[in-house]
């Protein structure tokens, strides 16, 4: 049984018409304040399957009941000289993770062909850099084609920091969507990374869709930020209109700076992706990194306020195996959806 997407039609309580009027009006085309969406993140956890209901109306408006599968393939790994506190595979970190130049042509077109066979949607090829190497760039320019052609997969590149031109060149190949996670507000960007800018990044997400591009951009919920920090970034991608959101809970990697530095709780999270589908309503949100440890037996419930996971494992660390991903999908009487479906869904 899955949740209704009509508002109750005797409401006894002022939480439920709290958050079913702010649903309808986010349906109608409102935009949330910053003040709103900070009333989202304290909400009561007594609230919280009323605020889930006002969520999943508005992931229903715009998803039905769709959950589109995205497959990571950490295509170069460790070896980064940017210094975010958060990453495994950053110059600061002493985790204990295998460290490789970019994989060859077979083995990145072997994971495409284990994303197909997973039913995902969109096949994520990722590198640890500040940036692609001019070498980097050509061997993207020469896979994409390829991948697409033999798996007709969606490809998103997340290659580092851009220039207009190497986005230029990501489009020219057929790259469908760039990620580039803004990772926090700007405010504390500072506090988790000293190598690059909040301002770099949105450089870099300028640069993409100035290229004719998607944008595929979210952060890191539990590196000791405010509330506050979550929802200026929400707002910041809004105003960018970024197309794809995956919001990751920090896993506090032994050997990283933030290494056992997270207290989240699963109803936090949840409100978190409740805000984040409220104030972005038409966006793809995606339950990304961490979802296993912090969600735990609530995993299920994110998929009323988001409607994306990655199935399989992400870059450094494991996910749960696909098979548990497509029985939760089904229990909840949800479905896995290609990309055709999608693209119908979206424009009906």
């Amino acid at each position: 049984m899955t949740l209704s997407t009509t508002a109750p039609t005797s409401i006894d309580s002022p939480a439920i018409s709290r958050w079913q009027d702010m649903a309808t009006r986010v349906l109608a085309g409102e935009t949330l304040t910053a003040d709103e969406a900070r009333d989202i993140l304290a909400a009561p956890d007594i609230e919280l399957l009323d605020l889930l209901q006002a969520a999943y109306r508005v992931r229903s408006h715009y998803f039905g009941n769709q959950v589109q599968l995205y497959f990571l393939m950490n295509a170069k790994s460790g070896l980064c000289p940017e210094d975010c506190s958060y990453c495994s595979q950053s110059v600061v970190s002493e985790a204990e993770i295998p460290k490789y130049n970019l994989l060859r042509r077979e083995d990145i077109l072997a994971g495409a062909k284990e994303a197909a066979e997973r039913q995902a949607k969109t096949y994520c090829m990722v590198i640890s850099a500040r940036g692609p190497s001019e070498r980097e760039m050509q061997a993207v320019e020469k896979l994409v084609p390829e991948i697409k052609e033999q798996y007709n997969l969606d490809v998103c590149a997340c290659l580092g920091l851009l220039t207009p031109e190497q986005a230029d060149r990501l489009q020219a190949c057929g790259v469908n969507r760039v990620n580039h996670n803004l990772n926090t507000g700007e405010e504390y960007y500072g506090e988790i990374c000293t190598t690059h800018t909040y301002a770099d990044r949105l450089d870099t997400l300028r640069a993409v869709r100035n290229a004719g591009m998607e944008l595929c951009s979210g952060g890191i919920v539990g590196m000791g930020e405010q509330p506050s920090d979550l929802v200026d970034m929400a707002l910041d991608l809004r105003k960018m209109t970024v197309e794809s959101i995956p919001v990751n809970f920090l896993n506090p990697i032994d050997g990283t700076p933030l290494a056992g530095s997270t207290d989240l709780t699963p109803t936090y999270c949840l409100k978190v992706l409740a805000m984040f589908r409220l104030v972005n309503p038409d966006q793809e949100i995606r339950i990304a990194g961490g979802r296993e440890i912090h969600l735990r037996s609530l995993q299920a419930m994110g998929l009323y306020a988001a409607n994306s996971i990655f199935v399989g494992d992400y870059l450094t660390t494991k996910g749960q195996v696909p098979e548990a991903d497509y029985a939760m999908i089904r229990d909840l009487g949800f479905e896995v959806v290609n990309t055709a479906e999608v693209e119908a869904v979206s424009q009906g």
